[in-house]
């Protein structure tokens, strides 16, 4: 029911009912937000691990890594449909993810003169940007998203978005939108400057 803007049920009398649901496009938004937070939160405890001290991971001003609610968004549009073909899920999207990896440090370099990751010293990188060890893990990844990740989340979040009323979802979803487009364009500012 997720291409449909209602569902219909019906209640114990028979009676239909139906409830508005939110556009794909603000679903969307929602999955990206929830893995950008978690690829945040892993990124974050990954360096906190390592280097033994909190450090501020991620471009954004908030507790956000886009680059993982992008790529889970790939995921979810374009390979949602190899899941019962994991070595195909898993080929394509250490492929795809490598050069998305390799694209998004390019571009990002080039706009703020900043890196965010550098693979030099990692067996068989290229320029720093993308490593062999990522690649494959971005394919293991891929595999336990599509076939478990994800499904948990998506059932995790209609049945929350179910107890919402659905003037109150449009209203935290436009609210959301336009806090990460102000951190946003404060985030290149302070990059530019």
């Amino acid at each position: 029911m997720e291409n449909k803007a209602e569902d219909v049920t019906k209640d114990n009398n028979n009676t239909i009912i139906t409830k508005k649901r939110l556009p794909r496009i603000y679903l969307y938004f929602l999955y990206f937000l929830v893995f950008a937070t978690i690829g945040w939160l892993l990124e974050t405890c990954f360096s906190f691990y390592s280097l033994g001290h909190f450090t501020k991971r991620g471009f954004l001003f908030g507790p956000l890594c886009p680059i993982y609610g992008w790529g889970a968004l790939i995921l979810i549009m374009f390979f949602s449909t190899y899941k019962r073909h994991n070595l195909k899920l898993f080929l394509y999207a250490a492929l795809i993810f490598s050069v998305f990896e390799y694209l998004v440090s390019f571009g990002m370099e080039a706009l703020f003169s900043l890196k965010w990751w550098d693979y030099t010293g990692e067996f068989m990188n290229l320029n720093g940007r993308i490593s062999i060890f990522y690649s494959f893990a971005w394919g293991i990844i891929a595999i336990l998203f599509i076939n478990f990740i994800y499904p948990f989340f998506k059932k995790k979040i209609n049945i929350l978005l179910s107890k919402i009323p659905y003037k109150v979802q449009l209203t935290v979803v436009n609210v959301l939108l336009f806090i990460l487009i102000v951190d946003t364009v404060l985030s290149c500012v302070r990059y530019l400057i």
